[in-house]
């Protein structure tokens, strides 16, 4: 991935919501038994964890667990970035990350949610932290989201919570699903816990939003039953949309990386049928790693039935879910039955500007080329009037 800057002071090294670079983007420390999940295979410099026979190998695919105490803004950032990381598979669950202190702020465990089935964030902490032998240790719970309190695929989070010795919880989105919100919370102060939201601790209201952030998708669904509706756009510095001929993209390495992340996080493309006969796209995540065995939806736009039904074929070969709509709320009730959280919109200008007539949409990326030396830039606009300029730099 690209590092993205956001003004001069503040820079993020995995995305919009990652915490700034001196929590530092790589790898933490897990049994080797707890190891769920794709990604490459551990590095073989083993470590022990203080106080413990247990032998860890670092994770790939967390950040690395800081040496010295955390305030509570960073270990909910942290657990943030953790959750960022799978953001794209684990529809129909939200991303959520857990953070494990000690008493001092010393990071015992980290873990995220990685795919529905698998175990939830704080369960996956707690396990580690088991298997390190500091589970006695555990004072503070830090997680992004609620924890859950009923049955489902996985038992629910709030009894892993019960079974340790924390005393104290602190939540950074409260979960919008109508049926549960607010269960897990009261469960947890009903035991005795102390429980308090991110929002209302001073100092948290930074990391509260970036919590409220990773799961808008999730909260999008829980609320219509349709996606987050994420556009895609890129122009020249002219504002077209149209390389110049024999090219297929007017944008740097470091812009398509960060195009090709939006695909990631993604449980779903729209498109029209113009752009799939004028450039016959594969909608494949190549710049960046995708989730393995990932297999997105491909909404295609079609009323008069253009798209050759050899093109959906071969999508779905690429590993694709493909089908056609006849109009975009068809497709986004479609996509939300079928659990996808969040869908990306790779379209030519018709399909955007009746998307943005019938505000059918969510969040509006722009990717735009830079002048002469300039980097590439992303304004990101939001339904709440929220606009945010991330350069894309190497």
């Amino acid at each position: 991935m690209p590092q993205f800057t956001a003004g001069p002071a503040h820079k993020f090294r995995t995305g919009r919501h990652a915490p700034p670079a001196r929590l530092r983007d790589g790898r933490c420390g897990i049994t080797s038994g707890l190891h769920r999940g794709p990604g490459p295979p551990a590095p073989d410099h083993p470590r022990r964890a203080p106080g413990s026979s247990a032998v860890f190998f670092p994770d790939p695919l967390l950040p690395t667990l800081p040496d010295t105490p955390l305030e509570l803004e960073a270990a909910l950032q942290l657990a943030v970035a953790a959750a960022e990381r799978f953001r794209g598979a684990t529809a129909p669950n939200p991303p959520v990350g857990c953070c494990l202190l000690d008493a001092d702020g010393h990071v015992l465990a980290l873990a995220a949610h990685r795919r529905a089935g698998t175990a939830h964030a704080e369960a996956g902490a707690i396990a580690a932290a088991r298997a390190s032998g500091r589970a006695a240790l555990i004072h503070t719970v830090v997680v992004t989201l609620e924890p859950c309190n009923h049955h489902g695929r996985t038992p629910p989070c709030t009894e892993a919570v019960l079974s340790t010795p924390a005393r104290r919880v602190v939540i950074g989105a409260r979960d919008p699903n109508p049926g549960v919100a607010g269960g897990g919370a009261a469960r947890l102060a009903d035991a005795g816990l102390a429980v308090a939201m991110a929002a209302d601790l001073p100092g948290l209201a930074g990391a509260a939003g970036a919590c409220a952030r990773l799961i808008a998708p999730f909260a999008k669904r829980a609320a219509t039953g349709r996606p987050f509706v994420t556009v895609k756009q890129a122009l020249d510095s002219t504002g077209s949309m149209i390389p110049p001929p024999g090219a297929k993209t007017f944008t740097s390495d470091a812009a398509l990386r960060f195009a090709h992340g939006l695909r990631r996080r993604a449980d779903a493309i729209l498109t029209g049928s113009g752009t799939v006969l004028a450039d016959d796209p594969g909608f494949d995540v190549r710049r960046v790693p995708d989730h393995p065995e990932r297999r997105r939806h491909l909404a295609v736009l079609d009323r008069r039935r253009r798209v050759p039904a050899a093109y959906l074929a071969a999508a779905e070969a690429r590993g694709l879910l493909p089908f056609v709509a006849e109009e975009v709320g068809a497709a986004l009730d479609r996509l939300g039955e079928a659990g996808a959280l969040e869908v990306l919109v790779e379209a030519g200008p018709a399909v955007l500007a009746s998307l943005d007539a019938v505000g059918l949409w969510d969040e509006w990326i722009v990717i735009r080329k830079g002048e002469g030396a300039e980097a590439d830039h992303a304004d990101i606009r939001g339904r709440d009037g929220r606009v945010e300029t991330l350069a894309l730099v190497r």
